[in-house]
């Protein structure tokens, strides 16, 4: 998207009030990075807080280090995105450095923002009962509390900033039903990748389905000792933004059905293919680091699983940059 699609000016006052929840949801997603960057760094400093006697988190020091550098940095990248989004001088910079990170943001954090919850209330619905405890330990319980809550925190906030920036700048663009879309804002070079992308996410649906229904075949014998509710869960969660990725771009592309709203296409898609293509771009690199142990060690099939949902998101997300860019050069 390289052009501003105008819209009707608000009145002065609807637009201090507009004013005022943004510099409120940014103080919000600014506040709730705090707590991460803090952990992290004092762990990268030497601290064990949060971290039992024994965590294997403790037997490599220099690869935690490393990791949680890089993710402070990665969470720093939420507080440089709210200013972005709320500053003036947000507005004049160009679509394609901000929206591949805000892409990645959104991908990363909206399956924490569904999942934590649903693993909270599928834990309160069965009594909490989980498999035997791993042998051995991680992080206290308070950690993910802290962690995840912070999370959803970031992912509301400047998810609401996002959604509003995105209708000031191009909220004209995002109008309409898919049925006014002009044949031509998918060219059937892009209609060809929605197609393939979707075809190539049917492997790690499957994948995921069957684990979430019980199947071990694929799973590490760590993982099948330790699955419990929250790997159901999880597991259930990727194969939903699997299908919903995959439909959504289908959808999109296709201009079908003529009735559905243009920009909850783009939202599925936006939303489904991050999360599909970020979690497994992760899920990829963290299949690369050495194991000692070889019940630990990921198969070549979850590496497989892993790499295609990559590929899925990545793809499909390119088909809705395609469809964007040729709406925005049509606006």
């Amino acid at each position: 998207m390289t052009r501003t699609a105008r819209l009707p000016a608000r009145t002065p006052a609807a637009a201090r009030r507009t004013e005022g929840v943004r510099r409120a949801l940014r103080a919000l997603a600014v506040a709730a990075c705090v707590p991460y960057i803090s952990l992290k760094t004092a762990w990268v400093a030497g601290s064990e807080i949060g971290i039992p006697a024994g965590s294997v988190l403790l037997e490599h020091r220099l690869p935690m280090i490393v990791a949680n550098g890089v993710s402070v940095l990665a969470d720093a990248l939420v507080v440089v995105l709210a200013l972005l989004l709320t500053r003036p001088w947000g507005r004049r910079v160009p679509a394609r450095f901000l929206l591949p990170p805000m892409w990645a943001a959104t991908g990363l954090l909206a399956p924490i923002m569904t999942g934590y919850p649903a693993q909270l209330a599928v834990g309160g619905l069965t009594g909490g009962e989980e498999a035997a405890a791993p042998a051995e330990p991680f992080l206290h319980s308070w950690v993910f509390a802290v962690v995840y809550g912070g999370f959803i925190v970031q992912g509301l906030s400047l998810g609401t900033l996002f959604v509003l920036y995105a209708r000031d700048r191009w909220g004209g663009l995002l109008r309409g039903r898919l049925g006014t879309l002009p044949a031509r804002t998918a060219a059937p070079g892009v209609r060809a990748a929605a197609l393939a992308g979707a075809a190539l996410a049917l492997f790690p649906l499957a994948v995921h389905t069957g684990w979430a229904f019980g199947a071990t075949e694929g799973l590490s014998p760590r993982q099948i000792a330790e699955r419990d509710a929250d790997f159901t869960v999880l597991e259930a969660q990727w194969a939903v933004c699997l299908a919903v990725a995959a439909v959504a771009a289908l959808l999109l592309v296709l201009r079908r059905p003529a009735g559905l709203r243009t920009r909850t296409a783009v939202a599925l898609t936006w939303t489904a293919s991050g999360a599909v293509g970020c979690w497994g771009a992760y899920m990829s690199l963290v299949a690369l680091l050495p194991d000692a142990d070889p019940a630990k060690r990921l198969t070549g099939l979850a590496r497989l699983t892993y790499a295609g949902e990559m590929i899925t998101g990545l793809l499909l997300a390119a088909c809705l940059a395609a469809v964007l860019r040729r709406r925005s050069a049509e606006a």
